[in-house]
């Protein structure tokens, strides 16, 4: 595999190297992007958690359900599953399998192999297999409550949890269908073929992986079988390049096709250029600011009131934050069932201090760590201003995300400023994290933002958010949300801000890019070359 990585990379810088300079171009069924990408760890399904890994995977392999690449606002459609049944009792959902699809290796897609897949998710119990488990799936039941009977998949759950709930799960990357045969050639010990998977793919999906050189670049080889129709670009290379400044120099050269990560200064910088085009879309992630409950200031609950009157929104969402944050105030990002449009909060210096006022709060100091990110540092900067108009000090501290992760998941940040990206489409991941908390105990150790900010969430919300994965009527769940999310913004000292636009800046010939929506991953497959 190093060897036919390496051909290919030098193939096409020699593609390159021979064109001048101001007519560079990538060949035409090959598509070069440039993004940050070295948060990849692993390209096993039932490993792979950040954002460029599952890009990675969402590529390589199919799901027995999934979204249309060119249609994401439809939710939901048949994969290598066709079609589904589920029991009377809301305990059992059988899912039939598509017939004829074959993975790359030549072997047939089977109930089998997906049953296989889902329980060596389980059994490996890596960080996405919770997606899983909160259908009462453990590594010691797994094979009895996710079985393949023929041509159908079994899953038996242990409450009647909504369809919709179940399915959003089962299109996350952790549901990936591997091809159990080649996998367990490749198993070493108990592991499932899983140090093999780190860095090769078994799957039915449009590429499969040709390499994957850590904090350079992936490369993805065309599979001509694919069921539903070989993807027009027979290669794609996703360079590693970390600074907006490179990503756009190489575009403009003509080096690259797409940018996913540049600034907004170099997005308005590239603005005159006709050769390229930017294309914005809405992402799921939350840029929130968490007010910790074990700070005494921070506790008040007109404190965190009138925190909610010193955030300039429209002055954020017109600088700094221009074109890639757009205001929204509500744990569910746009685009997500049963997310809420309302956004109550103005920026209202002088409604802010007359609540403190009547709080008896007159001054008071508090600390922020802040990853050294520019968005970040720049809303931290800017609440410390209008902070001070109020009397209250906030002292920043910027440290690298590391840092900041750690002293946050150990309840030792005062005020959090950051990002929230959910772990899979369907609603309940980010009211799991956002409207739970079980155990407030210093030594609960969970991993939920309301515990890490050390809120005590009412019975109530927690009792409602579990009840909306129950809701079978799809109708009622939304309202369901919409409730949950009123009575949270009304309450929460976790308080959501804006939600991400994607721009994706990109040569104009290039046609049917999507980075994923709010709900899912890039695809590849659907890209075409003007």
């Amino acid at each position: 595999m190093t060897q036919r990585f390496t051909l290919r990379a030098i193939l096409l810088a020699s593609a390159l190297a021979v064109a001048p300079a101001a007519m560079a171009e990538t060949p035409a069924d090959v598509l070069v992007v440039a993004a940050q990408i070295d948060d990849i760890i692993s390209l096993d399904p039932a490993q792979a958690f950040e954002f460029s890994g599952i890009d990675v995977t969402n590529n390589l392999y199919d799901r027995l359900v999934d979204f249309d690449p060119m249609d994401l606002k439809a939710g939901i459609k048949p994969s290598l599953a066709e079609s589904w049944e589920v029991s009377e009792d809301g305990k059992t959902i059988t899912l039939t399998m598509r017939e004829g699809v074959k993975f790359q290796s030549g072997n047939p897609v089977r109930a089998e192999d997906a049953a296989w897949s889902l329980q060596r998710a389980v059994k490996l119990n890596l960080s996405p297999a919770f997606i899983l488990n909160q259908f009462g799936f453990t590594p010691e039941n797994v094979d009895q409550m996710i079985t393949a009977d023929g041509n159908k998949l079994v899953l038996k759950l242990d409450q009647p949890y909504a369809q919709s709930f179940v399915l959003n799960c089962l299109a996350a990357s952790v549901g990936s269908v591997i091809d159990k045969e080649t996998a367990m050639q490749h198993a070493e010990g108990d592991d499932f073929g899983h140090a093999w998977l780190n860095t090769n793919s078994a799957g039915s999906g449009p590429y499969s992986l040709a390499g994957w050189r850590p904090n350079e670049q992936v490369q993805f080889a065309v599979n001509e079988g694919y069921w539903q129709g070989a993807p027009a670009m027979k290669r794609v290379i996703v360079r590693h390049v970390q600074e907006s400044s490179a990503q756009r120099l190489l575009l403009e050269q003509g080096d690259i096709d797409v940018a996913r990560n540049l600034s907004p200064t170099d997005v308005d910088g590239i603005s005159g250029n006709d050769k390229l085009a930017v294309q914005d879309e809405l992402r799921g992630h939350i840029l929130y600011m968490g007010l910790s409950q074990k700070d005494p200031l921070l506790q008040k609950p007109e404190v965190v009131e009138a925190m909610k009157y010193l955030v300039d929104y429209q002055g954020m969402e017109g600088s700094f934050l221009k074109g890639q944050w757009k205001i929204h105030q509500n744990f569910l990002p746009e685009g997500y069932l049963g997310a809420s449009e309302d956004n109550p909060w103005t920026y209202d210096v002088a409604k802010a201090k007359q609540i403190l006022t009547d709080a008896g709060v007159t001054s008071g100091t508090v600390k922020t760590m802040v990853r050294d990110i520019p968005e970040y540092l720049n809303v931290a900067q800017a609440l410390q201003a209008s902070m001070a108009e109020v009397g209250l000090t906030l002292e920043i501290q910027q440290m690298t995300g590391a840092q900041v992760l750690d002293a946050y998941r150990a309840r030792q940040v005062p005020i959090f400023i950051g990002e929230w990206g959910p772990d899979y489409s369907d609603p309940n991941t980010n009211a799991s994290t956002f409207a739970i908390n079980p155990n407030n105990a210093d030594d609960a150790k969970l991993s939920q933002l309301a515990w890490r900010n050390s809120w005590a969430v009412p019975e109530d919300m927690n009792k409602a958010t579990i009840a909306a994965t129950l809701e079978g009527d799809t109708d009622k769940r939304v309202q369901m949300y919409l409730d949950l999310q009123q009575e949270y913004r009304e309450i929460a000292p976790i308080i959501p801000l804006f939600q991400k636009v994607q721009q994706s800046v990109m040569q104009k010939n290039i046609q049917h890019w999507t980075a994923g929506g709010s709900v899912s991953n890039v695809f590849y497959r659907q890209v075409t070359k003007g």
